[in-house]
């Protein structure tokens, strides 16, 4: 345990010299994670406790079972990509007090750590505020900009809200067991209505942390504005954290849960993937667009969690286990090619100076390496064989249409829509990253700094090659991640699942083997076969004379930036057609153009805006004109009534004395 510690905090001590503590951040998350793989295959469990304290309660202990583990590997995994990553980042675009942003990003990383890694409640808590903070410090890092500070006090008082509730849950779970230990709470025995209103707590408060529709509204503001390596953390990992409580909670401390828990999360899971996929696709901001992605994709990971809950409602645990597998195999996956397409969207920006994808274009050819392994991200979050989107998110359709096994209609009407639900989240997935893709990269580019960009430093290229890489192993060989899985499953339902899900070591099953199983191998072959013979034929029949021409644009001969299509041309239709979803709000200004005989220059704007940032908005002015209203009525300068508040006060103090008497 000492030695984990050692390793979790070592970075940190070395933030006078900010890139030898990056360095030995990155071979920290190195060793940590082949220590997590080991002891996570090992089947070991190990517990103790850092710090001792007089205070009743407050101590520091650790637990690292089969879950903590495999969150610690998915950390430790996209902590050394981007430390990596970081080595050219930060100092290419010469970050000002490089120490302090040293100190603030490795302490963040040790926070995420101590978290999934805490016992206690108590010293979870503590490490969960501090994880916080420090993103909050990141995301407003250059807090000279209004942006970053609107996002980060956005982004601050959510998750805030989050914690009120998450304690709230702690403190019943006190009452019931008589203990902040975790190992107490696990398999606990409650009352109907104190389950719920735990369920519900949790639900909220680590919903929040997740992005979980509707309690998602900070994700678009924060993650634009903070430093694309911070973004990548925030993304693939940060929000993961309320995944890990999530399990927990449900399939680990509550002995029994009713199934329509589950179909709550089911509901929720299915609007956010949803809802965070189309509001994506009218993005124009790249940042922003990937924000709305992680909403989509916690949404994915929640309709596989919410079947694993239904499954265990009805004690079908090897399903339980199997449905569990995807959310946690989309975690991991998530995790990967979220933070390589940030990192992406930062090469970009480190070049090209702005997130707007309508100053894009023709990056492809300026920055090659960059736009590959952006590319094999955009992919894999469109679940497109053969990389590793593809194999967690079937898993998930599996999951879903593997309810038939309980006999309850309202399962047997809304779990196909839930499953179909999922279906239209993934073809508008693909349509967003064409769309991203064929802006960004593709064409002339639309602005001189574009024009003028070129390929990023050699570190930022072998963390982002590193993550591309890992896709398609997880893709192709997705028994890897399902043998990481496997004594979760074990652990919790008691069901090792490589034993179901893993029938052949190139082949992934459901657990009924007749009713579905896919080898991604088999895909890729089959594709390389298909694609050769196609090839093939064309080379032997078809006319192979070339012929070089310019291109076609309507009969225009010289083709123009502004002739291509823009990011807010290609989603038009798509809003005007989901206008009522959208809101959208369209306008042509003027600019002013100094030729005096004329025209003036016209310029379209098209922007949609969140229905639910508008239903917060409403909340916080009622509140805060409510708050205000409040405060003139009791703060009014009146002597006499403040000694009137004073004697009532006083009178009640003296009333519930004696009543305690």
């Amino acid at each position: 345990m000492t030695f984990f510690i050692i390793l979790t905090i070592l970075p940190i001590l070395f933030f006078i010299k900010p890139k030898l503590s990056l360095i030995v951040q990155v071979f920290s998350s190195l060793t940590l994670f082949i220590y997590s793989v080991i002891l996570l295959m090992s089947g070991k469990t190990i517990t103790g406790t850092f710090f001792h304290s007089n205070i009743p309660f407050l101590n520091f202990s650790f637990n690292l079972d089969a879950l903590c583990l495999f969150f610690v590997m998915i950390i430790s995994t996209l902590s050394f990509a981007v430390s990596i990553y970081s080595l050219n980042y930060i100092f290419d675009e010469d970050y000002h007090h490089k120490r302090l942003f040293s100190f603030i990003y490795t302490s963040f990383i040790a926070s995420l750590i101590f978290v999934v890694s805490s016992a206690n409640a108590f010293s979870f808590v503590i490490f969960w505020e501090l994880m916080s903070t420090l993103s909050f410090f990141l995301v407003i890092y250059d807090y000279k900009k209004d942006e970053n500070r609107s996002g980060g006090f956005i982004y601050i008082f959510m998750t805030h809200l989050g914690t009120a509730f998450i304690v709230s849950a702690f403190v019943l779970m006190y009452l019931k067991t008589g203990s902040f230990e975790f190992s107490h709470w696990c398999h606990v025995s409650l009352d109907p209505t104190t389950k719920f209103l735990v369920f519900l707590f949790v639900l909220i408060g680590f919903g929040t942390k997740a992005g979980m529709f509707p309690l998602h509204v900070w994700l678009p503001h924060a993650h634009p504005v903070a430093p694309s390596n911070v973004s990548a953390l925030m993304s693939g990992v940060m929000i993961k954290t309320a995944i890990y409580m999530f399990v927990r909670f449900y399939l680990y401390f509550f002995d029994s849960i009713p199934w329509w828990y589950g179909f709550i999360v089911l509901i929720l899971g299915s609007l956010s993937a949803l809802f965070g996929v189309m509001y994506a696709l009218a993005q124009h901001d790249l940042k922003k667009l990937l924000a709305y992605h992680s909403i989509e994709n916690i949404g994915i990971i929640l309709l596989g969690l919410g079947s694993s809950m239904l499954f265990y409602s009805y004690n079908y645990k090897i399903l339980a286990a199997f449905a569990l597998l995807a959310a946690l195999f989309h975690t991991y996956n998530h995790a990967i090619f979220k933070g390589l397409l940030f990192m992406g969207a930062g090469s970009i920006l480190l070049r090209t100076h702005t997130k707007d994808m309508e100053q894009y274009g023709g990056l492809i050819k300026l920055m090659p390496w960059t736009s590959l392994f952006f590319i094999i991200g955009s992919i894999s979050i469109s679940a497109l064989p053969p990389f590793n989107g593809f194999v967690s998110e079937w898993l998930t359709y599996q999951s879903l249409l593997l309810s038939n096994k309980i006999d309850l209609n309202i399962i047997h009407v809304f779990v196909p829509l839930f499953a179909s639900m999922l279906a239209l989240t993934g073809a508008f997935a693909a349509a967003c990253f064409v769309k991203v893709i064929g802006v960004s990269f593709l064409g002339k580019s639309k602005s001189k700094s574009a024009a003028k960009s070129k390929e990023v430093g050699k570190y930022m290229l072998y963390s982002m090659g590193f993550l591309a890489l890992m896709c398609a192993i997880f893709g192709l060989f997705p028994n890897i991640v399902i043998y990481f899985v496997s004594p979760i499953t074990h652990l919790l339902f008691n069901i090792p699942i490589q034993e179901y899900a893993s029938s052949h070591v190139f082949i992934v099953s459901t657990p009924n083997y007749s009713f579905g199983h896919i080898s991604p191998i088999g895909l890729l072959l089959a594709s390389f076969f298909l694609g050769a013979t196609v090839y093939l034929f064309i080379k032997k029949f078809a006319n192979t004379k070339t012929r070089m021409c310019s291109t076609w644009g309507c009969g225009q001969k010289n083709i123009t930036p502004r002739s291509q299509y823009s990011a807010s041309g290609f989603s038009q239709p798509i809003r005007k057609v989901f206008a009522f979803f959208y809101n959208p709000e369209e306008k042509v200004y003027k600019v002013e153009n100094k030729k005096k005989y004329f025209f003036p220059k016209l310029e379209y704007k098209a922007h949609s805006s969140d229905s639910v940032e508008k239903i917060y908005d409403l909340l916080t002015k009622a509140f805060m004109k409510t708050s205000y209203f409040i405060y003139k009525k009791v703060e009014n300068n009146s002597t006499h009534m403040y000694i009137l508040y004073i004697l009532i006060a006083v009178i009640s103090l003296l009333f519930y004395s004696i009543k305690g008497n």
